[in-house]
This record gives C-alpha cells, structure tokens and sequence, in this order.
C-alpha cells in the first residue's frame, strides 16, 4: 500500500472518531443502548480500512448469560478485532488510556483500567467487573498479563479472575461462565503466516506504536482467526485458580491448532462438524449489530 493510501485510509478514520466519540460520550453518560452500537460500527470501519478479516468459529456467548472472557493478547488489534463482533468491554492496564489510537479505541470500548502498581487496585477493579457482569457486560480479560509474539501463549495469572467470585455476590447472578477465547492471525495477503513472520504482526515487548501501526497498514490485508471455546461454569464451589488453568490450556489449544492450520483454519468445514462453515458479512456500517446474530462470520 502506498504512503498516500495510508494517510488516506488513517485520515478515514480520524474523521469518524471525532464524529463518534462525542455521541459515544454523551450516549455513555446518559446510558443509551447506543453506547454499545457505535464500538461496534467504529472498529468494523477501523477493519475495513486497514484490511484486517476475521473469521469467527464457535458459539459467542449468548445475550444474557453473564460471561467473563478470558483471551491470549497479541496486538492492540486485538482490540478492534474483538470489538467488531459484539459489544464487549476490556479490562487493561492503566497506562493504556494515554496512548494514541489505542487509548481511544480502550475509551470508547468503556475499559475497565487497572493500575498494577499498586496491588490494592485489583480489589477495586474486581468490584467494578463484578457490577459490569451482573448489569449484563461482556467483559474481555488479557490473563497473560501482556501481549506476546504470537507464536506461545503466556501464563494466565489468576488473580483477576477474582471479579468473577466477586460478581457471585450479587443477587442476580448464581453462576458466571468464564469463556476461553483464541485470538490468532493466520494469514497475511492471502498466504499463511510463519512462525518467523507472526512477531510482524504482534506487538510486544518495547516497540513503538507508531512505527508498529503504519508499517501493519503498509504490509498488506491480513486473516484472523477468533475461536470460541467451551464455556467454563464458575459458582461459589468453583476453584479460581483450576478454573483459569483449565481456560489456559483451552485457548492453548485453539491457538496451536490455528497456527498448525495456518490459512486452512479458514476453510470450511466438512459438513457433520461441530464448527459451520465461514460467511461474509456485507459492509461495516451494514451489518446487523444484533450480537446473537453474529456466528462463524466474516468482515472484510
């Protein structure tokens, strides 16, 4: 892609976050539906114009269950490739919030920020979680910690997954679903991505944004992958800590069979599987923003 392409493309969507974000603020402060819609519409734009597909596999939770998303992290696409499919909150680290591009997108998901360096945070963080699932939010949790290079998948620390004991003691809620989820991007202008190439499109460790994110729109259209794994019941009885293991080793495997896969993961699937095959969804600003209609489909 070249130079202008980008700046056009980036332009694009500088102009529709100073449309959106004060209708996303005022639709947050006056609590509208709304302010779970227009994440939804921004990031499906934001997929569009830098050429990012991704194809779902596996059942999304359903509307009304509450369910506490547990993810590997890649990249700060991550982000909108997760929020293009459902209106879904983050828990990330505080620092987020002042970042370019990416604090924006985190604000404009409703992120819940935690600042790790100070330990008694968690407890408040676990608190607002816990409000956030028994009011019906779906809430995505990094457990690693951080992002990685794409190519392992870190330890799942355990400790936030306290929001979810935390959100036991509320009245309507008996039991909470921790849902594994699987985030790997398999494919970059039409051919597999290799173990050498996936740190490429991670970004970890110290880089820095700017030169990650125009050299990402440069390099060409690139395939996602988002397995849904079998959700995990979790009551009062429950193990916290077998509980995230047991969420870890799920979204281990959908990762390894992804990149064992590569650009295959993306076929469909011979009929009499459990997984349907993949559709397209017409344009950004087209698609139905119902969440329970958003199954094994695809946005280009």
């Amino acid at each position: 892609m070249k130079s202008v392409g980008v700046g056009a493309r980036l332009l694009v969507l500088a102009l529709a976050a100073a449309l959106l974000l004060p209708l996303q603020i005022l639709a947050v402060r006056a609590g509208w539906r709304l302010a779970e819609r227009i994440p939804v519409v921004f990031h499906r734009l934001l997929l569009r114009l830098v050429r990012v597909r991704v194809v779902v596999r596996g059942t999304p939770p359903q509307p009304g269950r509450a369910a506490l998303v547990l993810a590997n992290h890649v990249s700060w696409m991550d982000i909108p490739v997760l929020g293009s499919l459902l209106p879904v909150s983050f828990v990330a680290k505080s620092e987020v919030a002042g970042w370019p591009v990416v604090g924006l997108l985190a604000r404009m998901q409703r992120c819940i920020f935690i600042d790790r360096a100070r330990k008694s945070h968690t407890t408040h963080v676990n608190t607002e979680v816990a409000h956030r699932l028994a009011r019906g939010d779906l809430i995505v949790l990094f457990p690693e910690g951080t992002t990685g290079d794409g190519n392992r998948l870190l330890p799942f620390r355990s400790s936030l997954v306290g929001a979810a004991r935390a959100a036991l003691t509320e009245p309507t809620l008996e039991r909470i679903d921790l849902q594994p989820l699987a985030v790997v991007y398999v494919r970059r202008n039409g051919l597999p991505v290799t173990r050498r190439e996936r740190p490429a499109i991670a970004w970890y460790g110290d880089m820095e944004l700017a030169p990650h994110l125009a050299a990402f729109v440069r390099a060409g259209s690139v395939d996602a992958v988002v397995q849904w794994g079998e959700p995990i019941p979790f009551d009062t009885a429950s193990d916290r800590k077998q509980a995230t293991a047991a969420a870890e080793a799920a979204v281990r495997s959908a990762v390894q069979e992804a990149a064992r896969l590569g650009g295959d993961v993306l076929q469909p699937v011979p009929k009499g599987l459990s997984t349907p095959p993949s559709t397209p969804l017409p344009a950004p600003l087209a698609v139905p923003l119902e969440p329970a209609k958003v199954y094994d489909s695809a946005v280009r």
